[in-house]
């Protein structure tokens, strides 16, 4: 079954909110001066409340290693999601599990997936200045070429509408949605978390 991560978590009630719908995992942001970016004693506070078969993961963009990993600490998150020029290196010589987010523009995006030994690739869509959270979609069938590099966790524009036609024509290791289930950026809506999961998970089941 798709592995569901509900991304952009900022407070308790969202978070155990997201939890109680079914979330396998949970995103919190550390980059400084995004609207869903959460500061590590709140975001240590929101893990120690959580249920333990909860994956947590931390979003950076080209931090500091070490600043990266004594977030980690703090805050016990399970995995790293990294979504700037992070190289391989790096990626490696981190204390956790690593996903590489690759902002995809075209099947040219895709050569650089094999340089990178990491526990899964995060698809986003390429818009021009923006990390991420644009809530665009990109060409689902370069997600499917992907998978022969390893597991891909499919996001960029996805929403209780369509991801599980998401999910049956790309077959991902899992989905992540941030402003696709949001009231307001930073704010999650519980109809939709729970529309979303629900649609992922229902897909072949």
């Amino acid at each position: 079954m798709t592995q569901v991560k509900i991304c952009g978590i900022t407070n308790i009630d969202d978070a155990l909110m997201a939890v109680e719908a079914g979330a396998d995992a949970l995103g919190f942001g550390f980059v400084p001066n995004t609207p869903r970016c959460v500061q590590p004693q709140q975001a240590a506070m929101i893990i120690a409340q959580l249920p333990p078969f909860v994956t947590t993961v931390g979003l950076f963009v080209d931090a500091e290693p070490q600043e990266m990993q004594a977030i980690a600490d703090r805050c016990n998150l399970d995995v790293l999601q990294l979504h700037g020029e992070e190289s391989p290196t790096i990626c490696q010589a981190l204390n956790r599990r690593v996903i590489k987010a690759f902002r995809v523009k075209d099947a040219s995006t895709l050569a650089y997936l094999p340089r990178y030994s990491v526990s899964a690739y995060l698809l986003d869509t390429y818009v021009q200045g923006k990390m991420g959270g644009t809530g665009q979609a990109f060409d689902w069938e370069l997600a499917v070429s992907a998978k022969q590099h390893g597991r891909i966790i499919l996001a960029g524009g996805l929403n209780p509408d369509n991801v599980a036609l998401a999910v049956q024509q790309v077959q991902p290791y899992g989905v992540d949605v941030s402003s696709g289930v949001e009231a307001s950026p930073g704010r999650k809506d519980a109809a939709k978390v729970e529309a979303f999961i629900h649609a992922a998970k229902s897909v072949g089941s």
